[in-house]
């Protein structure tokens, strides 16, 4: 297939790299070439796995805005995001993809000023904010989306549900299932996944030890790092996360997981796990609730892998 595809994430946490390099393999396996782009601790993952990654300039909206300060989203974040979009234009005109395929909002800016065909991955919406300045945001960021892309591609692990943007096309949760990734040969029981915006997962992990459970702590200081998690998820009894990437891999592993949110958009994610009643998942806001819920996990999620169907869907209207 003579065809290449731009895939880029947004640099926040390495969860957006992982579900973008999926989406990448999965166009890599119908044939197509993939160039990829981001930038932030997410492009470390991706060259961990042999790929080259292009660095457009970082933000970190919420890092900035959660640590309780406007201003330094006036001083950091809001400058390089017109940095951030400048680096993607110019990557884009020297690439020349047939198309983006992006959960990224700068990159989406940037094919738009291109006239690159635009699709976005993104489960991203204003319901899932509590702070009205992130609801009209999110709107605001959604809508644009919608009438920028051909397709606003939404990998859910729930049926549609009233708090998802309109428009938007229902894909199956994404996860990265690579080849090249053996699974763990010991013994798991309880996988805990900190997100970049967790705090005090090591004291969760000391408490599960405590009652006796066999516990791996990814991120400490024994984890090797490794080309995708899945295999680790797959081969636990049970996982503990906080991010939305954790959790589409989890229902694509068929994994019970208990679900711990810290920021505002994962606060949202499980409140419409909660509401929609999602197999597979259980909510808890407190370490002593999470060492509860692991004693009696909820039941295996069971869930198709998103990735096939991303590729699919756009190269179904480029080929």
């Amino acid at each position: 297939m003579d065809l290449t595809v731009a895939v880029a994430h947004y640099p926040e946490g390495a969860g957006h790299a992982t579900r973008m390099l999926a989406v990448a393999q999965a166009f890599e396996a119908e044939g197509a070439e993939v160039v990829l782009a981001g930038g932030g601790p997410g492009s470390r993952f991706i060259e961990h796995n042999g790929y080259d990654v292009f660095r457009a300039a970082p933000v970190d909206y919420i890092g900035d805005y959660q640590q309780g300060s406007v201003g330094r989203v006036l001083t950091r974040s809001l400058p390089y995001s017109s940095k951030r979009v400048f680096d993607f234009v110019r990557w884009l005109r020297r690439v020349e993809p047939a198309a983006l395929v992006t959960d990224d909002m700068f990159g989406a800016m940037a094919a738009s000023l291109t006239g690159t065909p635009l699709y976005v991955v993104t489960h991203n919406a204003a319901s899932y904010y509590d702070a009205a300045v992130e609801q009209v945001f999110t709107w605001l960021l959604n809508r644009y989306q919608l009438g920028a892309a051909r397709s606003f591609l939404y990998p859910a692990v729930w049926p549609p549900d009233e708090g998802d943007p309109p428009g938007v096309t229902h894909v199956p949760p994404i996860a990265l299932d690579s080849a090249d990734c053996p699974p763990p040969d010991e013994e798991i029981g309880v996988l805990v996944v900190p997100s970049v915006y967790s705090a005090n997962f090591d004291v969760l992990a000391e408490t599960l030890r405590t009652e006796g459970r066999e516990v791996t702590l990814v991120g400490d200081d024994g984890w090797e790092p490794v080309p995708a998690l899945l295999p680790w998820i797959r081969a636990a009894d049970v996982v503990v996360c906080s991010g939305y990437s954790t959790v589409m891999e989890a229902a694509v592993a068929g994994t019970p997981c208990v679900v711990y949110p810290f920021t505002d958009e994962q606060h949202g994610v499980t409140r419409v796990l909660e509401r929609r009643g999602v197999r597979g998942f259980q909510i808890e806001h407190s370490i002593a609730h999470v060492a509860r819920a692991i004693r009696h996990p909820p039941r295996e999620p069971d869930h198709d892998n998103g990735t096939e169907h991303v590729a699919d869907h756009v190269l179904s209207e480029l080929v």
